[in-house]
């Protein structure tokens, strides 16, 4: 018999459909079943040896919330006996309305969960904010809730593994022959799966909540794609290829296909012939060898419209060009793609939120050692700073969209374009995480290229990490009049010209276990962060640090 060993994670939500991720003890039917009639069934599709399968579910009527639950074989695996949380239900938009009317369509997001389990009831980075939120919703279902939850990188983290997994693969394989205590394989990417999402509350949560994900760092390795001399290095190694391959694998399986709408699913020719082979694992494997030969060949970016709520979730790790001369963020192929979504049907969204892993503005200080870094790689100041350079780069993590100067410019300007004229949305968003501290900043151009829009970067990290005390000393001075100066001291040194636009820090930094949440509502939109307060005895909570109304 058939037994369910992931999920169910609802992944897409629209007017009449949406998708639930699983994965099954061995190959079978799974179905979801609604309890107005709806539902749908898929056969599952093997890849490495496991069982996997995204439920088509049709026949839901607009605006309703309808309990759910998962079949195997017509046996009932979900919800799991004796289960102490409310059913998993989805919810559906109204039909013909704007997503972002009535009581509003909120989006909350976060990045950099580490899903080391607690020892001894004592959590070694503190309350999970995922946790958190769960409790919250469960203790009330019929309260606010996010209307979709952006997981915005390192959704697992490959190199820095907890004690338990630890202990798990040192059980399967001699940990002093590389890569040591990080993932080698897929089968050992599924266990960290396995940590992250069988928490009891989080995989309630991802059963009633719409993801949408995208990769960071560390859910292939810490600094994936930091440059040209970092890859080259990384290849001579003799683990790295299949570190790679199987990230890119267990990446598409757990995280990319949920991303994508079923019209999508219905066109994708990688999908199908996954589906339609007795085991995929070849199939798959060709694709991430593909995606590693040519990253340009792959997009793994992908836009979602939420009624006049336009999303466009950029990857910032693998679409890299990183040759020095002509580094960019994104290659040609993505850049015109994010250009040709951001710029489509001009006046059909109120909102334009850009997911990007990596923020786009940083702490001044850390901006500007960015671009000086990269002007010294390219041997603005000669070979001997370039090696010095590239040292830095990647032993302080220098790379993000500050290190791609021209990215940051081509990004600077397409939102303006994007907010700009007589149909420009109320508000351009840029949505990101990494930084392990929370924080709004917005952007100014020159009066002649000003948007109409309000611009503003938010950054939001951790959902469930460290942050240890040096990291939020050298933020706070990142963004002091000080560290403004000494930054423009390092920009003169390395001859970097003045960034297309100045930002100014509106609220925090703010450091903690944190989720941020939009609530947009036609042209409106608000902006509420909350942090996670452990209390003695008690459970944690999440705790409201700041509300404020960004537009409308």
């Amino acid at each position: 018999m058939a037994t369910l060993r992931l999920g169910p994670l609802l992944r897409y939500a629209d007017e009449s459909a949406a998708t639930v991720w699983v994965e099954a003890s061995r190959p079978c039917t799974a179905e979801a079943r609604c309890a107005d009639g709806a539902g749908g069934e898929t056969r599952t599709f093997q890849v490495a040896g496991h069982h996997y399968a995204l439920i088509p579910v049709t026949g839901l009527a607009p605006g309703t919330t309808t309990p759910y639950e998962v079949f195997l074989d017509g046996v009932r695996v979900w919800p799991l006996p004796d289960s102490p949380f409310p059913p998993s239900v989805i919810r559906t938009a109204e039909d013909g309305e704007s997503e972002s009317e009535g009581d509003g369509f909120r989006v909350a997001f976060g990045s950099c969960r580490w899903a080391a389990p607690a020892v001894d009831d004592k959590d070694p980075v503190g309350a999970d904010a995922l946790d958190t939120l769960a409790a919250r919703i469960a203790a009330d279902p019929t309260a606010e809730r996010p209307d979709v939850l952006l997981l915005l990188g390192d959704q697992v983290y490959a190199d820095e593994v907890s004690d338990a997994t630890r202990r798990w693969l040192a059980a399967r394989r001699d940990l002093s022959e590389p890569p040591g205590a990080e993932v080698a394989d897929y089968e050992e990417y599924t266990h960290l799966y396995y940590e992250s999402w069988l928490d009891p509350e989080v995989r309630w949560l991802l059963s009633t909540v719409p993801t949408c994900m995208i990769f960071d760092d560390h859910d292939v390795i810490d600094d994936w794609n930091t440059s040209a001399a970092w890859l080259a290095d990384m290849r001579e190694t003799p683990w790295w290829r299949e570190r790679l391959l199987s990230g890119l694998m267990s990446y598409w399986v757990h995280q990319h296909l949920g991303n994508l709408a079923p019209a999508e699913l219905a066109a994708d020719p990688l999908y199908a012939a996954v589906r339609e082979s007795p085991d995929g694992t070849d199939v798959l494997r060709a694709f991430a060898s593909k995606a590693d030969a040519d990253p340009a060949s792959v997009r793994w970016s992908y836009r979602r419209d939420f009624g006049r709520a336009r999303l466009l979730m950029v990857d910032s790790r693998a679409a890299r060009v990183l040759d020095e001369d002509s580094r960019a963020m994104l290659d040609p192929g993505e850049a015109e793609w994010v250009r040709e979504q951001a710029l489509d049907a001009p006046g059909s969204y109120d909102h334009l939120l850009i997911g990007t892993s990596l923020p786009w503005l940083l702490p001044h200080l850390v901006h500007d050692a960015e671009a000086w870094d990269a002007a010294l790689c390219r041997g603005e100041r000669g070979a001997r700073w370039a090696r010095f350079g590239e040292k830095l780069r990647r032993a302080a993590d220098l790379e993000h969209w500050a290190a791609f100067t021209t990215s940051f410019t081509d990004l600077a300007a397409l939102i303006a374009e994007a907010g700009s004229g007589p149909e420009a949305p109320a508000t351009v968003l840029v949505l990101s995480g990494d930084v392990h501290h929370a924080y709004a900043a917005e952007p100014t151009w020159p009066e002649a290229d000003r948007p109409d829009a309000r611009v503003l970067q938010l950054t939001c990290s951790p959902v469930h990490n460290a942050i240890p005390r040096h990291i939020k000393v050298g933020f706070r001075l990142g963004w002091s009049g000080l560290g403004r100066a000494l930054g423009r001291r390092f920009a003169r040194h390395g001859r970097v010209p003045h960034p297309p636009v100045t930002w100014r820090r509106t609220g925090g930094p703010w450091f903690g276990n944190m989720l941020m949440t939009l609530t947009l509502s036609g042209r409106s939109a608000r902006l509420r962060l909350d942090r996670v307060r452990e209390q003695k005895g008690g459970a944690a909570q999440l705790e409201t640090v700041t509300e404020s109304q960004l537009s409308g």
